[in-house]
């Protein structure tokens, strides 16, 4: 599909050459900016470069000429308008501090990490904010029903770019709008972070339920109530009610959830088939965020006295405290209560 618009776009740089990051790219690119993308594997900047190809993660996926592959943080970032944040969220502090120098005073940053950070229960706007320097005006979250492989095969896909400024959320809005992905804007950051950042621990939890065999009304019930969670840490947090049941609330967890291509729910599938966390994460190909970042939500919870059941069972299952067999009995032997309550 072509790019949408003539308009000049922003000079773009990607930190983080994983799935995602690399979709977004390519993304940013088929909407007109000229994008850097930043890994340390010097052989995937090659062939991404000169080939126009990232076989480790996008195979049989063409990239467009305008985006380049870098090992050479201090190239991605030169002249770069925006700058887009797509490493793991539980490293992402150590590398930002690493490039604070070399990002452009006027640049504004865009959070595609969806978890929250374990030493300082920080969610990932405010990990940037302050490993970068730079306010909140000038960062930005995009989150939504965004599984990677279907944005880089280039099938309609909606988002949502969230800042405190409507500034910032239309430049990046802007900068991203293609004839196949189409982002809306939110100012509501702690909204969209938190669903993000949840989604994935219920989406570990779906995928146990299904692989100790359960059907979908079990699916259904813990989609339906991980929202309820989700919703309530959102709102103690100052988050708008609306948000949780827009594409960044309902559609990310549905997306999620329900996917094969979701890693959280493939790993979460892998424990509840009897695979030890250690296995699961080899079969997966990689450790999920809901993995890290379940504890971090626990305790944003827990201090915020709000009652998380799925993520606390999730939690116990992750650390090994609780049977994988037992997850199940456990909800369901919670108080009965109204729906509402």
């Amino acid at each position: 599909m072509s790019a949408a618009g003539s308009t000049t776009r922003p000079v773009a740089a990607v930190l983080g050459a994983g799935s995602w990051g690399t979709t977004f790219a390519k993304v940013l690119a088929d909407a007109g900016c000229e994008v850097r993308l930043w890994g340390r594997d010097a052989e995937a900047a090659r062939e991404i470069t000169e080939r126009h190809r990232h076989s480790r993660y996008l195979p049989d996926v063409e990239l467009p000429a305008r985006l380049t592959g870098t090992t050479d943080a201090a190239a991605a970032l030169a002249g770069a308008r925006v700058v887009v944040v797509a490493v793991p969220s539980q490293v992402a502090r150590g590398v930002l501090e690493g490039v604070r120098d070399l990002v452009e005073p006027d640049a504004v940053v865009v959070s595609l990490m969806k978890g929250v950070e374990l030493a300082t229960d920080r969610r990932m706007s405010q990990v940037v904010a302050e490993a970068l320097g730079v306010p909140d005006e000038r960062v930005a979250v995009v989150s939504g029903p965004n599984l990677a492989r279907e944005i880089a095969d280039e099938q309609p896909t909606a988002t949502v770019v969230a800042s405190t400024s409507e500034e910032t959320a239309r430049l990046v809005a802007a900068a991203c709008t293609t004839g196949y992905f189409r982002p809306y804007t939110n100012p509501d950051v702690v909204g969209v972070e938190l669903c993000g950042a949840v989604k994935n621990v219920i989406a570990l939890a779906v995928g146990m339920a299904q692989g100790l065999g359960f059907g979908w009304n079990t699916t259904a019930s813990l989609i339906t109530r991980g929202l309820v969670e989700i919703t309530r840490l959102g709102q103690a947090l100052g988050a708008e009610p609306e948000t949780f049941a827009g594409l960044a609330g309902m559609g990310d967890l549905v997306a999620t959830c329900a996917s094969p291509l979701s890693r959280n729910h493939t790993l979460g599938r892998h424990l509840g088939q009897g695979l030890s966390l250690e296995q699961a994460v080899a079969a997966t190909g990689g450790t999920a965020e809901g993995v890290k970042s379940s504890q971090s939500v626990l305790d944003l919870a827990t201090r915020h006295g709000v009652e998380m059941p799925i993520t606390a069972g999730v939690v116990a299952v992750v650390e090994g405290t609780l049977p994988i067999a037992e997850l199940g009995p456990t909800l369901l032997a919670r108080p009965q209560k109204a729906e509402g309550a």
